[in-house]
């Protein structure tokens, strides 16, 4: 197995500190997020705690395509925060990414950066919204999505649990994770709208946005909140859709097994 790897300079002093963690992912640490598809977990590191994101070994094409084609999902994580902060655009530290390969393919990746603390996300937002300075929590984060926009960010994955809000003094600051699918590029006036579809199911979250984000692009409100609104339910269709039809294949897959096991035997 061949490991390939990039420590950030201001971390290179503890290499040897983080490839014990790396190497000791499965047996130490604290199980922070437990996902489907990945598990993240945190470590100390030299009196400072760190996020481990292990991302699932890939399927079989996508072990080429890792291989061959395009970079893995751990090492856009770490340049893409590395852009981020160039930027001025709030995000975890990156630390390093590790990724392990065999001659012809992919197989495990981790992206390690410095643990965040915060407040809240913005999925709070979405599930109390008696949150104590509500909406002008909301206006700021509607701000810091203009400052992505303008900085031809487009975050691809801008939903409730992606974003960390941290109070500091009088104002907020957000920090953008789970960063390995963004876009870097102009953006168009239904783009930058579109990016706010998959954050809420609440019309009045959608107009206190929409009114702070015509604010920010001297727009008329109403056709903000009109495209903003619209992209908004497409998204909520599109997702209950798909559950439906996941039900449905569960369902007729059950009962395809329950059919084939009462079936007799010949």
């Amino acid at each position: 197995m061949h490991l390939n790897k990039i420590i950030h300079h201001e971390f290179i002093q503890y290499e040897n500190d983080i490839d014990a963690i790396v190497e000791n992912f499965n047996s130490q640490g604290e199980v922070f997020i437990n996902q489907d598809r990945n598990l993240l977990k945190l470590f100390n590191l030299k009196g400072k705690t760190v996020n481990v994101k292990s991302f699932k070994v890939p399927n079989s094409i996508n072990q080429l395509v890792y291989k061959f084609i395009r970079k893995s999902k751990a090492q856009r994580s770490f340049d893409y925060a590395n852009i981020l902060l160039k930027k001025g655009i709030g995000t975890p530290q990156p630390i390093a990414f590790y990724e392990y390969k065999t001659l012809l393919l992919f197989k495990k990746s981790y992206y390690v950066s410095e643990q965040q603390d915060c407040e809240i996300t913005y999925r709070e937002l979405t599930t109390n919204l008696d949150y104590p300075d509500h909406e002008n929590i909301l206006r700021a984060f509607t701000r810091f999505t203009f400052k992505l926009h303008e900085n031809n960010v487009h975050f691809l994955d801008h939903s409730p649990g992606n974003t960390l809000i941290k109070k500091e003094n009088n104002s907020y600051s957000f920090y953008l994770v789970d960063l390995n699918r963004i876009k870097f590029g102009d953006l168009d006036f239904e783009t930058r709208v579109k990016n706010f579809s998959k954050l809420t199911i609440h019309k009045s979250m959608v107009e206190i946005m929409s009114n702070e984000y015509a604010k920010c692009l001297n727009k008329g409100e109403a056709e903000v909140f009109n495209l903003m609104w619209k992209y908004t339910k497409a998204f909520q269709e599109k997702y209950y859709r798909k559950i439906r039809m996941k039900r449905r294949v569960f369902f007729w897959k059950k009962k395809y097994k329950n059919l084939i096991s009462e079936s007799p035997i010949k």
